[in-house]
């Protein structure tokens, strides 16, 4: 059914989502501004310039540098500490037979160093990040960027994401769309598929 299977990064494969929400949080209170979780997870599968607006648009007085300097040295601390897989990454990409990539909102530095340290980063034949695109998610140019790579049409794509932003990006893009939520939950609008964890979105997809 499928040619190719691509990966979301962040809250799909990692766990990191959790780890950022706990780190901004703190981050923002340390400098003036006690966001809610809420706020958070309007941040959540955002690229950075893109959460930036979010951000300085709802507390036009924040000093986002230092609140970034904060909230980068928290989470790099955090993941260097430990970087947990979510549920099923380890079972389920060892029974992939076709074509890997990974389809990020992270920058090139961060996500290489992400797959690195979670240990992943040979099962992926090609790594597509911000650094990569002009328009990143919702805009659909990260996963067919990511199909052209892999040389297979859209169509034949199959992607699991977590967050509105990347199913929305996948599901324009043509691909079929497994969308297993992470930290803020979701209907699956642009899932063809919603599920709780990868291993059953996959069976669902007939991946496996």
């Amino acid at each position: 059914m499928y040619d190719a299977v691509l990966f979301d990064l962040d809250g799909t494969l990692i766990d990191t989502e959790s780890v950022a929400l706990a780190t901004g949080l703190a981050a923002f209170a340390a400098h003036g501004h006690a966001v809610d979780i809420a706020f958070m997870h309007g941040l959540v599968g955002k690229d950075e310039p893109t959460a930036a607006r979010i951000i300085r648009a709802a507390l036009p007085d924040v000093d986002l540098h230092a609140v970034n300097r904060h909230w980068s040295a928290g989470f790099r601390d955090s993941v260097d500490n430990r970087l947990e897989l979510k549920h099923g990454t380890r079972e389920l990409l060892p029974l992939m037979a076709r074509p890997l990539a990974v389809v990020t909102s992270s920058g090139r530095e961060s996500a290489h160093r992400k797959l690195g340290i979670a240990g992943i980063a040979a099962a992926f034949s090609h790594i597509v990040t911000l650094d990569d695109v002009r328009a990143p998610k919702p805009d659909p140019e990260p996963y067919l960027l990511a199909a052209s790579l892999l040389g297979v049409p859209p169509s034949r794509c199959l992607v699991f994401e977590d967050s509105e932003p990347g199913a929305e990006a996948a599901y324009r893009a043509g691909c079929v769309v497994v969308q297993v939520p992470d930290v803020v939950p979701s209907k699956g609008q642009w899932a063809h598929h919603l599920a709780p964890d990868l291993l059953t979105g996959a069976r669902m997809a007939g991946l496996i």
